[in-house]
C-alpha cells in the first residue's frame, strides 16, 4: 500500500523509524567502505535518494526525529569527507558519486528544517548546499550546481542573524554570489554573472576576505576575456580589471590589519600587471608604462614581468634603447625561464637583425649568472635565425650572431650531456636548415660557417659517422663554390674516411677537375666503379662536368669507361650509340685527335657488326639520323686528314664511311649506295696517295684488295645504270675521274692489263663530263714510271689535245705541254728518221701557231719545238739521208718563223740551209 493510504499516526512513526534505520544502515556501509582503485558504487546514492524521497512524504517530523535526521546528515557528510581524502578520489566516477552523496546529505539537513536546540540550522543547511554546489561546479554539472547555490541563497535569506556572526553570514553571502556568478559565466550568461558580482559589493563591509575574493573574481573574468584576443573582449577585460582594482583600493582604505593589507596589495599589483597586459594588447603603450611606473613606485620587490611589459611598450613606441635596457633588467631580475625567453623572442621579433648583438649579449650574460635549460638555448637560437630564406644582409647578420652564440663554450657544455641528446639533435637540425637556406641563396661563406658550427653538435660516436660524413660533404660543396679547393679537399678526405661512397668519390673527382689536375681526375674516374653504391649515371655526369671544365681528356676517359658497361648487357639509361657520338664529338674538338677518333669509330663499327643495325643505331627516323651522323663524320674526318696528307688514316675513315653509309634501316633495301661508292673510291685514292707519299710500293695483295674495293664501287655504279655513259648522272665527274685514275693505276701494276687500261680510258673519254685536265693527268701518269702505258698515254694526250683545241678559248699552256709530251712519247717509241707520227706532231703544232697572236702560244715551248725539230736533222745527215734531214731543218725553220725573239737563230738556219743545198 502507498504511504498516502496510511492514516494511523502509529504507522507513520513506525515507517519514519524504519526509513531512518535504512538511511543509517546505508551510512554505516559507506563509513565501512574501503576505497579501492575502482569507482565508488552508485548503489549507495541510489538507495539513499530513494529512501529520502519516501521519508519526505512522511513530514512533518517531531523534533526528536529532526535531530536524528540532522545527525545522520552530518555522519554522511563526514563520511564523504573521509572518502574525498582517500587516494582513490582521483577517479572521475568516484568524484561524481561523492557529489551525489553530499547532495543527499544536504537534502537530509534541509528535510530536518528547524531543530529545537540547534542554533542557525538554516545557515548550516545553506552551507551544505553551497559546498555541494562547488562540487557540482568542479564536475561541470552546472545545472545541479546552480540548483544548490539557489537553494543556499534562499536559506541564507531566512537566517536569523542573531544566531550567526556577521562575518560568517556576509562571507557566505559573498561566496554564494561569486559561486553563482562563476556558474552563470560558464553557461555564457555573462550579464547575470556580472550582476551577481555587483550585488556582492553591498555586503562586503570591512572584511578583507570579501574584498579580496570579489576583486579576484573580477580579475579572473578579466583574464578570461583577455585570453580570447578579441577587440571587444579586451575592452570588456579592461572594465572588469578596473573593477578589481577599484575593489582593491577600497579594501585597502577600510582594512587595518597588516596581513590583510599585504594580501590586498599583492592582488592590486597583480591586477595592475594584467591591466598593463590589456593595454598592451590594445597598443596603448603609454598606459602600459603608467601601470609599470605605479607598480615600481609602490613595490620594493618588483615583479619580474614588469620589465617584460615595459620592454614591449618601449618597442611599441619605437624606443629600442630603452627596450634593450628593460630586456637586460628582465634577465637580471631572475624571472622564470619561459618568461625571459618570451621577452627575448618579442624583442628580436620587433627589432630584427639590428637587435641580434643585444640578444647575444643578454643570453650569454644569463649563461654566466644562472641556470639555463637546453630548450631555452634552442628557442633563442631559433628566434635569432628567423627566416633565412632569400638571403640578404639581414639574414647574414643574424647568421653571424648565431655562429657566435652556438660556438660559445657555455652553450656547447649545456648541450653536451647525455640527457641533452634530443636538444643537441634539435640544435643541429636548426643550424643545418639555416645553413641550407643560405646555400640555396648562394651565400656560400655564411652557409659554410653555419655548417661548420652545426658539426659541433654531432657526436663523435659510431652511430653518427654517416651524419658527420654528410656534414663534411656539404662543407666540401661550400668551399668548392668559394674556390677554396684545398680546404674542400680536406673536408672530402675526412668524409671519405668516415663513409666511403660514390658521393664522396665524385666530389673528389670534381675538385681535381676544378684544379685542372686531369691525371688525378682520370684516376678518380677509374676508381668510381669500385664504390659499392656506384651507378653508371655517375660516369655520364663525370663526362658532363669535365666538358663544362673544358677538361676533354677526362670526358673521353669517362665515356670510354662507360662504354665498357654496354658489353655486359646491363640496362643503361643512355643508348650506346649516343655515348659513341658524344665521345667522337668531344674528340673532334682537338685537331690532334684523329687517331683517337678513328679508334672510337672502329669500336663503334665493331659494335655495329656484333649487334644488328637497328639495335645499334635505333629504329625509324632516329636510327637513320644516327647512321647519317656517323657516316658524315667519318667522311668529313677522311676529307680533313686527306687535306693534311695523313693518307693512311684518311683511307681508314673513308672505309668506315662506306660501311656506315651501307647500313640499311627498316625497309631500306640498301643504304646510300652513291655515298658508299664515293667512300670506296676515296679509300682507294687515299691508299695510292699514301703509297706515293711514303715512296713505298703496295704489295700484290694490297693491290688486289684495292682493286676489289674499286670493283665493288663499279658494280654499285653499274647496278643503277646499264650504260656507262650515263654514270655522270649518278656521281660527280671528279669522282669518276678518281675512279678511272685509281683503276688505271692499280691495273697498270698487274701483267696483261694494257688492253683493259686503254678500254677504261676510252670509256672515260667518251663521257660528256670528261674534263681535258683529267685526260691530261691520266696521259702524264701513263707516260711515267715503271708501269707506263704508251698507248694509253698517247690516246689520253691526243684526246685531251683535240678537246682543248675544240674549245672557244683553248688553254695554250696545256696545249704546249701536251705537244711536248706527245713529241717525247712518239720519239721514244720509233726511229728518228722515219717517224712520221713525230713529224705530224710538229706539223700539228705549227698549224696551231698559225694565226695566233704573238706570245699567245708559250714562247719557250715554241722555241723548244723549233730547236728540237732542227736538231732532229743531225742524225739523218750523219746517215746521209739528206732529204729527211732537209725536211726536219725546214720544219725547224718554219717553227722559228712563228716564234718572236729567234731572228738570230732564223738567220743562221737560213744560211745553213742555203749552204746545205
Amino acid at each position: 500500500m502507498k504511504i498516502d493510504d496510511i492514516s494511523s499516526p502509529e504507522l507513520h512513526d513506525d515507517l519514519r523509524n524504519q526509513l531512518c534505520s535504512q538511511i543509517e544502515s546505508s551510512i554505516e556501509d559507506i563509513e565501512k567502505y574501503v576505497p579501492a582503485t575502482a569507482a565508488l558504487p552508485d548503489s549507495f546514492s541510489t538507495h539513499l535518494r530513494h529512501t529520502l524521497s519516501q521519508l519526505n512524504y512522511l513530514s512533518p517530523f517531531p523534533n526528536s526525529l529532526k535531530l536524528h535526521i540532522w545527525k545522520l546528515s552530518y555522519r554522511l557528510w563526514n563520511a564523504c569527507v573521509d572518502l574525498s581524502n582517500s587516494n582513490a578520489a582521483s577517479i572521475q566516477k568516484h568524484h561524481e558519486e561523492h557529489a551525489k552523496l553530499r547532495q543527499v546529505s544536504a537534502d537530509l539537513l534541509f528535510l530536518a528544517a528547524d531543530v529545537t536546540g540547534i542554533p542557525s540550522s538554516a545557515f548550516k543547511s545553506a552551507s551544505f548546499f553551497y559546498k555541494t554546489g562547488l562540487k557540482w561546479h568542479d564536475l561541470r554539472k552546472f545545472e545541479l550546481a546552480n540548483y544548490c547555490f539557489e537553494k543556499a541563497s534562499d536559506l541564507l535569506s531566512k537566517v536569523d542573524i542573531t544566531n550567526v556572526s556577521e562575518y560568517e553570514e556576509k562571507k557566505l553571502q559573498v561566496d554564494l554570489n561569486i559561486a553563482r556568478s562563476r556558474t552563470a559565466w560558464e553557461v555564457s550568461d555573462r550579464n547575470l554573472a556580472i550582476a551577481l558580482l555587483s550585488r556582492s559589493k553591498n555586503v562586503l563591509f570591512a572584511f578583507a576576505d570579501n574584498y579580496k575574493a570579489l576583486a579576484n573574481q573580477y580579475l579572473m573574468f578579466g583574464k578570461a576575456m583577455l585570453s580570447k584576443n578579441e577587440v571587444s573582449g579586451v575592452n570588456e577585460a579592461l572594465k572588469l580589471m578596473n573593477e578589481a582594482l577599484e575593489l582593491c583600493e577600497r579594501g585597502l582604505k577600510v582594512v587595518k590589519r597588516t596581513g590583510e593589507t599585504l594580501a590586498l596589495m599583492e592582488l592590486r599589483s597583480k591586477t595592475l600587471r594584467f591591466l598593463g597586459a590589456s593595454h598592451l594588447q590594445r597598443d596603448e603603450f603609454e598606459s602600459v608604462l603608467k601601470c609599470v611606473k605605479v607598480l615600481r613606485d609602490g613595490e620594493k620587490d618588483q615583479h619580474p614581468s614588469l620589465s617584460v611589459l615595459a620592454m614591449k611598450a618601449w618597442l611599441g613606441l619605437g624606443r629600442f634603447g630603452e627596450a634593450e635596457k628593460e630586456l637586460r633588467m628582465v634577465v637580471d631580475n631572475g624571472i622564470p625561464e619561459g618568461v625571459w625567453v618570451s621577452a627575448v623572442e618579442s624583442y628580436f621579433q620587433v627589432v630584427g637583425a639590428a637587435g641580434a648583438p643585444a640578444v647575444k649579449g643578454v643570453f650569454l650574460g644569463l649563461l654566466g649568472r644562472c641556470h639555463v635549460s637546453a630548450d631555452a638555448a634552442i628557442r633563442v637560437v631559433n628566434k635569432v635565425i628567423g627566416d633565412p630564406a632569400g638571403g640578404g644582409e639581414e639574414a647574414r647578420l643574424r647568421a653571424k650572431v648565431v655562429s657566435d652564440l652556438v660556438s660559445d663554450d657555455r652553450i656547447l657544455t649545456l648541450l653536451n650531456g647525455d640527457d641533452a641528446s634530443k636538444e643537441r639533435t634539435a640544435m643541429h637540425a636548426l643550424l643545418w636548415n639555416c645553413a641550407a637556406e643560405h646555400f640555396r641563396s648562394k651565400d656560400l661563406q655564411t652557409s659554410a660557417d653555419i655548417f661548420e658550427k652545426s658539426m659541433l653538435y654531432v657526436p663523435s660516436d659510431i652511430e653518427s659517422r654517416n651524419l658527420r660524413a654528410k656534414g663534411f660533404r656539404v662543407l666540401c660543396l661550400c668551399y668548392m663554390g668559394l674556390s677554396q679547393l684545398d680546404r674542400a679537399q680536406e673536408y672530402i678526405n675526412e668524409a671519405e674516411k668516415l663513409e666511403p661512397n660514390i658521393a664522396s668519390a665524385f666530389l673528389k673527382f670534381k675538385i681535381y677537375l676544378q684544379k685542372n689536375e686531369c691525371d688525378g681526375a682520370i684516376s678518380q674516374v677509374q676508381a668510381l666503379p669500385s664504390c659499392l653504391d656506384f651507378t653508371t649515371e655517375f660516369l655520364s655526369l663525370a663526362a658532363h662536368e669535365a666538358i663544362a671544365c673544358r677538361c676533354l681528356p677526362v670526358a673521353v676517359s669517362s665515356l670510354s669507361l662507360l662504354l665498357n658497361f654496354y658489353y655486359t648487357g646491363k640496362q643503361m639509361a643512355t643508348t650506346e650509340v649516343v655515348v659513341f657520338r658524344t665521345l667522337v664529338t668531344i674528340l673532334a674538338q682537338d685537331h690532334q685527335n684523329d687517331s683517337d677518333i678513328l679508334k672510337q669509330m672502329k669500336r663503334a663499327h665493331s659494335r655495329l657488326r656484333e649487334m644488328s643495325v637497328e639495335d645499334f643505331f635505333g629504329k625509324g627516323e632516329i636510327g637513320r639520323r644516327e647512321r647519317n651522323w656517323f657516316s658524315v663524320n667519318a667522311w668529313n674526318a677522311g676529307v680533313k686528314t686527306g687535306q693534311e696528307n695523313q693518307y693512311a688514316i684518311c683511307a681508314e675513315f673513308f672505309r668506315l664511311a662506306s660501311e656506315f653509309y651501307g647500313a640499311s634501316i627498316d625497309e631500306e633495301k640498301e643504304g646510300n649506295h652513291v655515298m658508299v661508292c664515293k667512300s670506296l673510291i676515296m679509300t682507294v685514292y687515299a691508299i695510292i696517295s699514301d703509297e706515293k707519299l711514303r715512296t713505298n710500293t703496295l704489295l700484290e695483295n694490297e693491290v688486289k684488295e684495292s682493286i676489289s674495293l674499286l670493283d665493288r664501287a663499279g658494280k654499285m655504279l653499274t647496278s643503277s645504270s646499264t650504260e656507262y655513259e650515263k654514270l655522270e648522272v649518278i656521281i660527280e665527274p671528279n669522282f669518276l675521274f678518281v675512279y678511272t685514275w685509281c683503276a688505271f693505276d692499280l691495273h697498270s701494276r698487274l701483267d696483261d692489263t694494257g688492253s683493259q687500261q686503254l678500254l677504261l680510258i676510252k670509256r672515260f673519254a667518251n663521257l660528256k663530263c670528261c674534263n681535258p685536265k683529267h685526260l691530261l693527268q691520266i696521259g702524264i701518269d701513263a707516260s711515267q714510271g715503271p708501269s707506263s702505258n704508251h698507248e694509253v698515254a698517247i690516246f689520253a694526250l691526243s684526246t685531251c689535245l683535240s678537246t682543248l683545241l675544240a674549245s672557244p678559248s683553248p688553254d695554250y699552256a696545256s696545249v704546249a705541254l701536251i705537244v711536248r709530251k706527245l713529241v717525247s712519247l712518239r720519239s721514244s717509241h720509233g726511229a728518228d728518221t722515219i717517224d712520221d707520227a713525230t713529224m705530224e706532231t710538229y706539223k700539228q703544232a705549227y698549224r696551231i701557231m698559225v694565226g695566233l697572236k704573238e706570245g699567245e702560244y708559250p714562247v719557250e715551248e715554241a722555241k723548244w719545238l723549233s730547236m728540237t725539230a732542227w736538231n732532229r736533222a743531225a742524225v739523218p745527215m750523219r746517215m746521209a739521208h739528206m732529204d729527211e734531214a732537209k725536211r726536219w731543218m725546214s720544219m725547224g725553220l718554219e717553227l722559228a718563223n712563228k716564234v718572236p725573239g729567234m731572228q738570230t737563230y732564223r738567220s743562221c738556219m737560213e744560211d745553213f740551209i742555203a749552204g746545205f743545198e
